[in-house]
């Protein structure tokens, strides 16, 4: 049942997403805010889809920690499911940080580069960090929130990739606090796979982490402590060879 629910959800995305990006490339001269919530109806379908056809639920505890001013997310990375969620769902317009060739990907990319969000051309490695650096400072100044996946790539339930350091030199660099986000999409929604299973996502915010006076080290270890931690308190099947 669930393979079933999951190529009817496939298709699903296939017919729901070229009307859509041809339908956003005529969104292109609105204002940049409008252009992105018109944008996000996409990803919000995908997620409604997601709970509607496969049965994947979520629920989000901590909405309450987000501050009212600028910010920058560092999230646990397990799945696709959360790339659609936050940018579509969060109160605050995200901004992902990716390499500029995406904007060639047919539908995908075209709705992307409607976004301005932050694009570093990787072909010039040695100025990739300032790129970041001083994009994103452009969009907090806009009050639009970099979020970055620390670890780089999407890791299985259970596991702890190594934590960059971007992010957090971001939010020093711009003298905002980061906040940090665990979740378990993994369970339902893993790596590469092309089943869905059905079952409940939580998301969890954590309480906003200073920059002030710290290096980009020592915020990264912090918001990579309590991710973790949390990860552990949401997921302890996962953990309990590790703790032994």
């Amino acid at each position: 049942m669930a393979r079933l629910r999951s190529t009817l959800y496939a298709l699903f995305l296939a017919i729901t997403v070229i009307p859509y990006a041809f339908a956003c490339t005529l969104a292109a001269p609105l204002p940049l805010h409008w252009r992105y919530r018109f944008t996000m109806g996409w990803p919000r379908l995908a997620i409604w889809g997601a709970r509607t056809i496969c049965g994947v639920r979520y629920e989000v505890r901590g909405w309450e920690n987000l501050p009212a001013g600028p910010a920058v997310v560092l999230s646990k990375h397990q799945s696709a499911w959360e790339t659609l969620f936050y940018p579509s769902h969060f109160p605050r317009e995200l901004c992902f940080v990716y390499k500029a060739e995406l904007h060639w990907v047919p539908f995908f990319g075209w709705g992307l580069k409607l976004l301005d969000m932050i694009s570093i051309d990787r072909n010039d490695k040695r100025s990739a960090m300032q790129q970041v650096l001083s994009k994103s400072a452009a969009r907090l100044e806009e009050n639009r929130w970099p979020i970055l996946f620390p670890e780089g790539t999407r890791v299985p339930p259970g596991q702890v990739g190594r934590y960059q350091t971007g992010g957090a030199r971001i939010a020093v660099n711009a003298g905002v606090p980061v906040v940090p986000v665990a979740h378990n999409a993994g369970e339902c929604w893993a790596r590469n796979a092309f089943v869905k299973k059905p079952g409940l996502i939580t998301v969890s915010i954590g309480p906003p982490i200073a920059s002030d006076g710290l290096s980009a080290a020592e915020l990264n270890r912090k918001a990579q402590d309590w991710i973790e931690g949390e990860m552990r308190r949401l997921s302890p099947h996962r953990y309990r060879d590790a703790a032994a």
